[in-house]
């Protein structure tokens, strides 16, 4: 071959590579850029009294908080009731709460609350381990914190939801959940999860299904076992992406699953779902023990007035925690425990928030 059909197959070999790229481009810039390391500091022994609560946290070195969780060593035997969740929620530096006026209340947050309190019963090994869900995104590169918050719930077996909603054009990545007073042991929150504020959902009283797309809100449901009621509040919290972020081209995807359980007295239940192919990534999870038919029905509470949660939190699809720095986490665990009686007709719940920004 000459030199000038040396110079004309080059050329045209570039051209050719040219096109390919021209191709590939559009494809690129549709690649999703969401990032999600798990942080936790491991367990925190406690309460060691009763009617009172331990706080511990975890902390993102990099990234944004877009959600978190809480698992319990709870022991064994009758004294295990004792252990629950008071709190699983965002907070600006490991130790303040988000508790006093509603909105938007912070940006940008990169510690998560996990929050133990204890009825009537404790033991020796009661802990709480929290974990927070590190979020980086080249398109949500700032993210607010909503919360919301109502007076009760007043009374033994009465329901409190309460549900923060997204500001508009803004796009929910995950929420928690809290009560308030310590001191009152039979109060607990047994249902944090995603949501929308429409009629199809009751504005906020049915939880997101599996398979919706982009819910807005976040709920919480506080549950009174009987105790102390004139000071009680339950709070909700919705992470959001920050304002004036183009979210048109991103999708939460909603994983869920429910099951019947726990019924008998003293048993705990796990039940985990994850993330698919083509989710996205593993951002935040929610929980609930409830009556069952979240998704199609209003909230209503569980069998026993003693049901509570033990566990939210991201997992392995066999339901164990992951450690400290998973990068690969896609499944999300709730971790549901009767009182010391039977409870009929008690379901657990879980909720897993997949994200893709579609930059």
């Amino acid at each position: 071959m000459n030199t000038g059909l040396l110079r004309r197959h080059a050329a045209g070999k570039a051209l050719v590579m040219g096109a390919i790229l021209a191709l590939a481009l559009p494809g690129t810039a549709y690649a999703n850029t969401v990032s999600v390391t798990v942080k936790t500091p491991g367990a925190t022994a406690g309460p060691g009294t009763t009617f009172s609560e331990i706080s511990t946290h975890a902390d993102c070195s990099s990234g944004l908080i877009s959600g978190g969780g809480i698992n319990q060593a709870i022991g064994t035997g009758t004294s295990s009731n004792g252990n629950k969740i008071n709190g699983t929620s965002p907070s600006p530096d490991g130790s303040t709460e988000y508790l006093g006026t509603t909105g938007v209340v912070g940006t940008d947050v990169t510690d998560w609350l996990g929050i133990g309190g204890s009825g009537g019963a404790v033991n020796a090994s009661f802990s709480s381990t929290p974990y927070a869900m590190c979020f980086t995104s080249n398109l949500i590169n700032h993210t607010q914190v909503v919360m919301n918050k109502i007076t009760g719930p007043a009374g033994s077996g009465t329901v409190g939801l309460v549900v923060a909603t997204c500001p508009a054009n803004t796009r929910l990545i995950g929420g928690g959940a809290r009560i308030t007073p310590a001191g009152v042991g039979s109060l607990k929150p047994i249902a944090s999860f995603p949501t929308f504020n429409d009629s199809g959902h009751a504005f906020g009283q049915k939880a997101a299904a599996d398979g919706e797309t982009n819910p807005d809100s976040w709920a919480a449901v506080g549950w009174n076992g009987g105790g102390g009621d004139s000071s009680n509040t339950t709070y909700a919290y919705a992470i959001c992406s920050g304002n004036n972020i183009n979210i048109s081209g991103t999708t939460v995807k909603v994983r869920f699953s429910e099951a019947s359980g726990p019924t008998s007295a003293t048993t705990g239940q796990t039940l985990t779902v994850g993330c698919g192919q083509n989710d996205g990534k593993l951002v935040s999870g929610g929980a609930a023990i409830s009556g069952g038919s979240v998704t199609t029905t209003n909230f209503t509470g569980p069998g026993s007035v003693g049901d509570h949660l033990n566990g939210s939190y991201p997992s392995d699809s066999g339901g164990t925690p992951v450690s400290d720095g998973t990068t690969t986490a896609s499944y999300w665990t709730a971790f549901t425990h009767t009182g010391g009686t039977s409870s009929p007709s008690t379901y657990s719940d879980v909720w897993a928030l997949c994200a893709n920004d579609g930059v």
